[in-house]
């Protein structure tokens, strides 16, 4: 079988629809599957998710670092969402038949590629950091646009892996490799952003919460509700149903509610299954019992 890795590029664009298109026209031509497309307003923030052979991702990656850097200006971008950069985050991901080893390489093929040609400074984070301190994306992302472009030509923590010592409107991309991720959200009927922040900082596996979960809290004005902001970075350690019950139970202990959840971009189906055989007790469950799954399991037979 051929290989097919996962990239999931964010963009901060999340209010021109416009902007976005010509990222996605140029990141789809043959070889390239595009599997999602999403904008958030209030996190001024697109998340697009592509697949397909190793080489075809690469390239696509590219040129949407390229088209996003040409359209779009973080001297006048303003979010709820940390970001540093117009291409905020390269991640590359194994789907099937290839190494993490070999996303690792890519990534860092890629990034050398965008700082070289794009003349945009880029850091490898996750698998692909080159110092242990930069596999946590916040580490390599604080202070974001602003305090990175001040600090970059005097700082040597703040010194890129690839391109230039300085940053102009495009600012600056992290580009790595990683094993899927889950981005899930939680809304509560509360406009006090502070609740947020403080159920995400327990919730998070740095503040002693939960392992495997990166969270944030951010108000979302055009909704009047809070957000509980989460990455579940291996959803077997801890799934969407265990971090929906921790936010709901620390919520209802600060006398609010949750109003919703949401996810950003795709979920593994096992990762559903998962959520059925905890709420439901469904004992032995598996993805392979879903009708649909075993049609397409025979239809490539």
């Amino acid at each position: 079988m051929n290989p097919i890795i996962e990239c999931v590029p964010n963009f901060s664009e999340g209010r021109r629809p416009e902007i976005l298109d010509a990222i996605v026209q140029a990141m789809t031509f043959p070889g390239v599957m595009l599997l999602d497309r999403e904008m958030d307003a209030s996190h001024n923030r697109a998340v697009v998710t592509i697949a397909g052979a190793p080489d075809a991702v690469a390239e696509a990656a590219f040129r949407g670092a390229q088209t996003a850097a040409r359209l779009i200006d973080l001297n006048t971008h303003r979010g709820e969402h940390p970001r540093m950069g117009a291409t905020d985050v390269i991640p590359f991901i194994p789907i099937r038949d290839i190494t993490m080893g070999d996303c690792v390489a890519l990534a860092r093929r890629v990034g050398e590629r965008i700082g070289r040609e794009l003349d945009i400074p880029v850091y490898l984070y996750e698998r692909a950091a080159t110092r242990p301190e930069r596999r946590d994306l916040a580490y390599v992302r604080r202070g974001e646009y602003e305090t990175i472009r001040d600090e970059i030509t005097a700082n040597p923590d703040r010194e890129p892996d690839f391109g230039p010592r300085r940053m102009g409107p495009a600012g600056a991309v992290a580009v790595g490799a990683r094993p899927f991720l889950i981005a899930y959200n939680v809304n509560l009927d509360t406009t006090d952003v502070r609740i947020a922040k403080e159920i995400a900082k327990i919730t998070r596996e740095k503040g002693g919460g939960l392992p495997s979960v990166k969270a944030l809290g951010f108000a979302l004005h055009d909704q009047g509700v809070v957000q509980v902001s989460m990455n579940l970075t291996d959803f077997n350690v801890t799934g969407m149903f265990a971090a929906f019950q921790h936010v709901k139970t620390e919520a209802e202990k600060r006398g609010v509610h949750v109003v919703g959840s949401e996810l950003v971009g795709l979920v593994p189906l096992e990762a559903l299954a998962q959520i059925a055989r905890q709420a439901l007790k469904l004992q032995g469950f598996s993805s392979s019992q879903i009708i649909e799954v075993k049609l397409a399991e025979a239809a490539n037979k």
